[in-house]
């Protein structure tokens, strides 16, 4: 059994194959055993509609999730910002690895910053989150910006600029990291400017519950102080009943002194698309020990974005 390859479940996107292909290399160096991709096709990557349209919570990954359940694949890798809050029993994310770059960045026309787009600038992105935050700061510092509504994938959004139709569009650093495009970027928005999905740049690793070989060896790719992090981040959301296309942008840093890593500081923002009304909010303590510490600095962010009027704010509620 020990040479018997295991099989990795992977959306077939580009981006996708490239995270999975780097997870399967490190599965293979931790067991042994060669990892084999099985593509499938989720119905976020057909339909053609907004995330906001189509529901957005689970629709990169339910096909995923039923492949592993009828047993065709042994573990499957998600992008965790994909992910809904709710974990399904009979599933267990066996590791989330350390997390990459968790920015957002532009990619626009003359190799354009942010903050030198022209007067009515066209900025592509698919996230409401994304709309709401730039619209947010173009009103706060005087700038003059249209947000347009794309779907497609990375090579489909930068070619709207290539070809002119965009003046820039809005992507996450670390995918262009995973699939070698990283220098395409031309700017790199800051986390002051633009906070990123909750789990932006980490990667979900899951397989089932019972198997708990496999949950041991994955767990070798298990990054704690990523899994805090992103814990502290989608209880925020969950506790928000928000889904993973609602304007909510959240991140937990991780403070150092030195090497020594001493507290956590978690922030969330949820705002309208326009950008005109936003509850944004910051707490900072002791690194989370345990799971339920992480979940409870969460909900208590959460409940005090709501006392501001969160609620309010986001178009898209988890059903």
């Amino acid at each position: 059994m020990k040479d018997k390859a295991l099989r990795l479940g992977t959306r077939r996107s580009k981006l996708a194959m490239a995270q999975s292909g780097q997870v399967a290399d490190a599965v293979s160096q931790v067991t042994g055993r060669p990892v084999e991709l099985v593509e499938i096709t989720t119905y976020g990557d057909v339909s053609r509609e907004s995330l906001s349209q189509i529901g957005g919570t689970g629709v990169f990954v339910t096909a995923l999730r039923d492949a592993l359940l009828r047993g065709e694949v042994d573990f499957a890798v998600h992008s965790l910002k994909d992910l809904p809050t709710a974990q399904p029993e009979e599933l267990t994310l066996a590791a989330i690895p350390e997390r990459e770059d968790p920015r957002d960045v532009i990619v626009a026309r003359d190799a354009l910053k942010f903050t030198d787009l022209p007067r009515g600038a066209r900025i592509g992105t698919g996230s409401a989150r994304r709309m709401a935050q730039l619209n947010a700061y173009a009103r706060a510092h005087g700038l003059d910006i249209e947000t347009v509504p794309i779907r497609g994938n990375v090579d489909t959004r930068i070619r709207y600029v290539r070809d002119g139709e965009l003046d820039a569009v809005v992507l996450a650093a670390a995918g262009l990291n995973r699939i070698g495009r990283i220098e395409e970027v031309t700017d790199f928005l800051s986390v002051d400017t633009v906070l990123p999905a909750p789990g932006q740049g980490a990667l979900a690793v899951e397989c089932t519950a019972d198997n708990a070989e496999l949950i041991a060896a994955l767990g070798e790719l298990d990054d704690p102080f990523t899994r805090v992090a992103v814990t502290a981040e989608r209880s925020l959301l969950a506790a928000l009943e928000a889904g993973c296309s609602a304007p909510v942008g959240a991140l937990a840093d991780l403070l150092a002194d030195g090497q020594i890593v001493k507290e956590m500081r978690l922030r969330g923002v949820v705002g309208t698309a326009d950008g005109a009304r936003m509850v944004q909010l910051s707490t900072t303590g002791p690194v989370p020990e345990t799971h339920d510490h992480a979940l409870a600095l969460g909900r208590e962010l959460a409940a005090e974005m709501l006392a501001q009027g969160a609620a309010g704010l986001m178009g898209e509620r988890a059903h």
